[in-house]
């Protein structure tokens, strides 16, 4: 089975421009990861590819340690922190090496601070893009959206963690299984850690209860991912479904990390697209609420886009008739939300209803999900909060990789920017240039429809990126266009600069072209070396290549 592994992954890679990326996954220390990464290293050397050590920890282990002779060692670099010297892998010398394989422990360490990047991961992203294939390791605990599950289950706060669109891009995943029993022997035999620390192991984290609730997250982590790759291979179209998901987000909601991993989980279990939106009320309004309040409702929209999701921001006066209309227009099937406060008896008495049930009672062909947060941590399991009925309702999905954004964008359809330009005077020139490529005669027209969509909300977002758009009735294709700015977006109204804005025109009578393009343009934004390659383009010509390469390399 190892050697049809590597056999796999060889063919993989020989085919390959882009990097290919392969995750021993595993459900706690000591189940074998970093063994099993290097025997495959041996076999792929002894099938004459070039195979590098970019960094392994064997934590001690001898007989890990024992599989490093033979392979090549990329001397780590030194970093002082704080008066201490700390060692980390050198990215800059793999990509300067250019192996065919680079092996890479422990994907979601984190880096000392002060370094390009704050964590491992986005190195190995930055050594993928330069075409060098990687294999790596994870436990199941490290992966973002599980935070709530595995606290709970361990009640051990995992401060590692990776974004799920990190293993959900990698190629290969295999699950490195071992059964409970086996890996307590290795633990008490002083396998895992030095005998001074099984005692304290075993009565903590390596509690049979434990490790068997990690084992099954592991499982069906993986079962999930293997779904997922399915669908994407068979190319099924979840655009042509109005399943998209949403979940509403407060500025003082209660435990909106849970909110926004549950939500999460389940689009990636459904291969969906997912919004996470914010209505703001006038109550609500930046000049009127406390920095503290201003500061979580930033790092929870942060998080949002870390976990994958479109994030949009909605000014309204009625939030549930706004999140309905928001619903309405980007094919919302599923609207996830926390639990409502309580409400004054008075106003039950003058039937008045929360916003739950309002959403319940105003919508229609819509599921209202209402997860309980008002308790700080609660297993989160889809399977079994989900009522089946609803999953049942659901069509197969399908993958936004099967499109190309560059097919929507011209190549001459990319302004950029020496300087810092206003958010007016940006809007007005992607207005105008996408009027060219539209069929559009009336440029203005096409402007007061995106005015009109941003009266409603701003898509200009705290993560550096703007997605301004609009549906036109008798528009004949969509189109996108977009303009890189290096100064930055002014007017724009977040605290980090605004530097990439695609603007999207989409025809009014085909909704779900706006929702395909959406979600292709979250996932371009997604990839951070793929950002700084645009804004370092010099031309159109040279911006449209760099993403038309990439997405073709992505195939």
């Amino acid at each position: 089975m190892e050697a049809n592994r590597a056999d796999s992954f060889l063919k993989m890679i020989q085919g390959s421009k882009r990097g290919r990326l392969k995750v021993y996954l595993g459900y706690a220390a000591g189940v074998g990861k970093t063994y099993e990464m290097l025997q495959e290293a041996h076999r792929l050397q002894a099938s004459g590819v070039d195979v590098v050590v970019g960094l392994v920890e064997t934590h001690g282990r001898k007989e890990t340690g024992a599989l490093l002779n033979g392979l090549e060692i990329i001397p780590r670099i030194r970093h002082e922190y704080r008066g201490i010297t700390l060692e980390e892998m050198d990215t800059d010398a793999i990509i300067s090496r250019r192996p065919q394989v680079v092996l890479v422990d422990e994907l979601a360490h984190t880096n000392v601070p002060g370094g390009r990047y704050a964590k491992r991961y986005e190195d190995v992203q930055k050594i993928l893009s330069a075409g060098i294939h990687v294999i790596t390791t994870l436990n199941i605990q490290h992966i973002e959206s599980l935070y709530n599950i595995v606290e709970k289950a361990s009640g051990v706060k995992v401060l590692e963690r990776i974004p799920d669109s990190v293993l959900a891009d990698a190629d290969e995943i295999v699950n490195v299984d071992l059964t409970i029993e086996d890996l307590t022997d290795r633990l008490k035999q002083g396998k895992i850690y030095p005998h001074e620390r099984v005692e304290k192991a075993l009565s903590n984290f390596f509690r049979k209860a434990n490790l068997e609730q990690l084992r099954e997250l592991a499982l069906r982590e993986l079962a999930s991912q293997i779904d997922l790759k399915t669908r994407e291979t068979n190319g099924e179209e979840a655009a042509s479904t109005p399943d998209q998901i949403m979940v509403c987000l407060s500025s003082m909601g209660p435990n909106s990390e849970k909110l926004l991993r549950y939500a999460s989980r389940f689009a990636g279990r459904l291969n969906r697209n997912w919004y996470a939106v914010y209505i703001q009320t006038p109550s609500e309004d930046p000049a009127n609420v406390d920095s503290k309040t201003q500061r979580i409702l930033n790092d929870t929209l942060t998080l949002a886009k870390q976990l994958g999701a479109l994030v949009f921001t909605y000014k309204g006066q009625d939030i549930a008739a706004t999140i309905l209309q928001f619903a309405r227009e980007y094919r919302v099937g599923h609207i996830i939300l926390g639990s409502p406060a309580l409400m004054p008896w008075w106003k039950r008495l003058l039937g008045k209803k929360d916003i739950a049930e309002r959403l319940m009672h105003e919508s229609s062909d819509t599921t209202i999900v209402v997860l309980d947060t008002k308790k700080p941590a609660i297993a989160e399991s889809i399977d079994e909060e989900k009522p089946a009925e609803i999953l049942k309702s659901l069509s197969p999905s399908s993958s936004a990789n099967a499109n190309l954004l560059s097919r929507f964008m011209p190549e001459e359809g990319i302004i950029i920017y020496k300087d810092s330009i206003g958010k007016d005077e940006v809007l007005k020139d992607l207005c105008s240039l996408a009027a060219g490529f539209s069929g559009m005669e009336d440029p203005g027209m096409i402007l007061s429809a995106v005015l009109e969509r941003e009266s409603q909300g701003s898509t200009f977002y705290n993560e550096g990126a703007a997605l301004p758009h609009a549906r036109i009735s008798g528009l004949r294709k969509s189109v996108v266009v977009l303009g890189l700015t290096k100064g930055g977006v002014s007017g724009s109204g977040t605290d980090k600069p605004v530097q990439c804005v695609f603007l999207l025109l989409s025809p009014l009578e085909h909704p779900d072209m706006q929702v395909r393009l959406l979600g292709l343009i979250s996932r371009t934004l997604m990839d951070k070396e793929l950002t700084e390659k645009l804004l370092a383009s010099g031309t159109s010509k040279e911006a449209y290549d760099t993403l038309a390469n990439w997405e073709y390399k992505r195939q």
